[in-house]
């Protein structure tokens, strides 16, 4: 008896198909007993205690720039979530299939770890799919159509972009820059404008409420969002209401780096395939293409039409969906 499950391993999020179902969409957080290295909670109670333990409980976010940045914790982590999935009668027999999306710039490395991970969690097949790819499949593309499509995910820790044709990757660029710069970004900010010390989870909040990458939204600007925190020198409570605008200017040498990433992909795209980007347009899919003008952005820079994918957060696990159920038909998939 076979059990088989779809997982998108992110940074942020880690997001489970089994059956056709998205069945666990949790953070990629675990909390772990410091003393015996047991864990205590994964995935939204984990992510409750994070940034507020006390010296037994360390909280834990395996992956860092789209990595496995602590192997232990990521093993436990991944087991923790492989329970929540329901399966009957009793946990998953010995025999368990994953398929898992990992970045497309991975080395040997860190591919190693991600499978060893999966092996130590219980699965006995393991296939990996570059994240892009996998985007693109979760989208409704064509990838093995003889026609350039090109994917820009923007996921918690790292960019991938790539320029898909016939079931195979032509051009790529995997950038360690992402959403946890963002909100590394709005962090330094606040601190330095404002003199008001803000956690990481606080920061995030910031980017959800007010997050832009232009300065004029027009109609859909959003209202202010007012942030309490201490202030950095005196610790005496603070209020400051946080516009959009100024949170645009703050991420600006970010979404930069991802300009000059698309642009470098573009430039080692073979001229025929180049030509059915510029007809197809570019599709964003991620966290980070939930960003506020930034397909509008991207689009005004390149000068080619960027389309937001109608579940940019899910692109990737769809994906992987997809691919688990033709794991004999994709030739793609290591």
């Amino acid at each position: 008896m076979t059990k088989e499950i779809a997982m998108d391993l992110g940074t942020a999020n880690t997001i489970i198909i089994c059956d056709g179902k998205i069945v666990v969409d949790e953070p990629s957080v675990v909390a772990l007993d410091r003393r015996e290295d047991k864990m205590i909670a994964v995935g939204e109670k984990a992510k409750m205690m994070y940034e507020k333990t006390h010296a037994s409980i360390r909280t834990v976010r395996p992956l860092r720039d789209g990595v496995i940045a602590d192997f232990n914790a990521c093993e436990q982590m991944m087991r923790g979530l492989i329970k929540m999935v329901h399966t009957g009668s009793r946990l998953f027999s010995p025999s368990l299939r994953m398929v898992i999306g990992v970045p497309s710039g991975s080395t040997e490395v860190e591919l190693r770890a991600v499978r060893d991970s999966a092996e130590r969690s219980g699965a006995r097949e393991i296939y990996l799919i570059y994240e892009p790819m996998a985007a693109a499949i979760g989208i409704g593309i064509d990838v093995e159509a003889p026609q350039g499509n090109m994917i820009v995910d923007i996921g918690g820790g790292s960019t991938e972009i790539a320029v898909i044709s016939l079931g195979g990757i032509v051009a790529n660029n995997s950038l360690r820059v992402a959403g946890d710069d963002l909100t590394a970004d709005i962090r330094e900010y606040m601190s330095r404008q404002h003199n008001v010390k803000v956690s990481e989870r606080m920061a995030e909040r910031i980017k959800i409420h007010v997050g832009a990458a232009l300065t004029d939204l027009g109609d859909d600007a959003p209202e202010d969002y007012v942030v309490h925190g201490p202030n950095r020198i005196t610790a005496l409570p603070m209020e400051v209401p946080v516009c959009y605008q100024e949170i645009a200017h703050c991420l600006e040498k970010t979404i930069a780096k991802i300009e000059t990433a698309v642009l470098s992909a573009l430039e080692n795209t073979p001229p025929e395939l180049y030509a059915d980007i510029v007809h197809n347009g570019i599709w964003l899919s991620g966290g980070g293409a939930l960003l506020r003008g930034l397909d509008k952005r991207l689009t005004d820079k390149i000068n080619i039409p960027f389309h937001i994918a109608e579940d940019p957060l899910h692109s990737v696990a769809k994906g992987t969906g997809v691919a688990l159920k033709n794991v004999n038909n994709f030739s793609f998939l290591m």
